[in-house]
């Protein structure tokens, strides 16, 4: 977990920006390319599917969740529940139903969670949202059967740490049958003297106890299977978190392949899977139809 820390806060800066890695766009154009991209994606995905938009599953303004029906449900129905990206500090869920075209029309409703995000949003603070938001869906849902988790970049970590969840302390267990972690961040301790970290500020305590890379917990018999993807542009400090990260849950015995996809950056590695045939997207759809 040390390989960060000879570096300076310059270079750190340098490789935990991920639009400085993009070989498309310029670092100035690429963010704006991408907000553009997952609000048109979202804006199409909700004018062709059945939709149950800002559902409440707690008192806060951005606790709600957008639910993305099948289109043709059968009785019961697995979900894809997407946790998006931003550094914990902007995007939404109202920018983040771009892939599910592909999925509703194959009997998968998808669901996107909102949370707070910083600097009203605390660390420990998102990751208990999105436990909850788990829950709700568990409680009020209940022909959901089966759920998969999906997080871009922040929303890969807080996913991965649903995954360290002792779910004791909660009503529910959620049937969590996948995880797909898609260019996340396992160890937050290299943004603690960051930018990234003006606006969480994370204490050290704050850092550790949230990251996943420190909570891998041995996998139960249930344990769901998790993919950890990585971006070939994505720095070369994203690429050696995923790599840790995934050989750490496959120390613990997790059921764990690492997808390290050619020819994409930070940004159109999650962008495309509104597409049916990028490779994602398919692998998605594959480990949905295992369960």
């Amino acid at each position: 977990m040390g390989g960060w820390r000879g570096m300076s806060v310059e270079v750190l800066e340098d490789q935990y920006s991920p639009s400085r890695w993009s070989r498309r766009l310029d670092r100035d154009t690429i963010i704006d390319a991408h907000l553009e991209v997952t609000a048109a994606g979202t804006e199409r995905a909700r004018a062709s599917a059945q939709t149950l938009l800002h559902v409440p599953y707690g008192g806060g303004d951005r606790e709600k969740l957008d639910i993305y029906f099948p289109t043709s449900p059968s009785e019961t129905f697995p979900a894809l529940v997407y946790i998006h990206g931003g550094y914990w500090q902007c995007l939404s869920k109202d920018d983040s139903g771009f892939a599910a075209p592909p999925l509703v029309s194959r009997g998968v409703a998808v669901v996107a969670v909102g949370y707070d995000t910083a600097p009203a949003g605390h660390m420990d603070a998102m990751v208990q949202q999105v436990r909850r938001s788990l829950v709700f869906l568990t409680e009020q849902h209940p022909r959901i059967r089966g759920i998969y988790l999906c997080g871009h970049s922040a929303g890969a970590h807080l996913a991965a740490m649903v995954l360290s969840t002792d779910w004791t302390e909660f009503r529910v267990v959620p049937d969590i049958k996948g995880a797909v972690l898609v260019s996340g961040l396992y160890d937050l301790e290299p943004l603690l003297d960051t930018y990234v970290n003006d606006a969480l500020k994370m204490s050290r305590e704050v850092a550790q106890r949230n990251s996943p890379m420190r909570r891998v917990t041995p996998a139960v018999p249930a344990a769901c299977e998790v993919l950890v993807a990585v971006a070939q542009h994505d720095s070369p400090e994203f690429r050696r978190q995923s790599q840790e990260y995934s050989q750490a849950l496959r120390a613990a015995g997790w059921s764990v392949s690492l997808l390290d996809l050619a020819g994409v950056d930070h940004f159109d590695i999650i962008e495309r899977l509104s597409e049916d045939s990028y490779i994602l997207t398919q692998v998605i759809l594959n480990m949905i139809g295992r369960a």
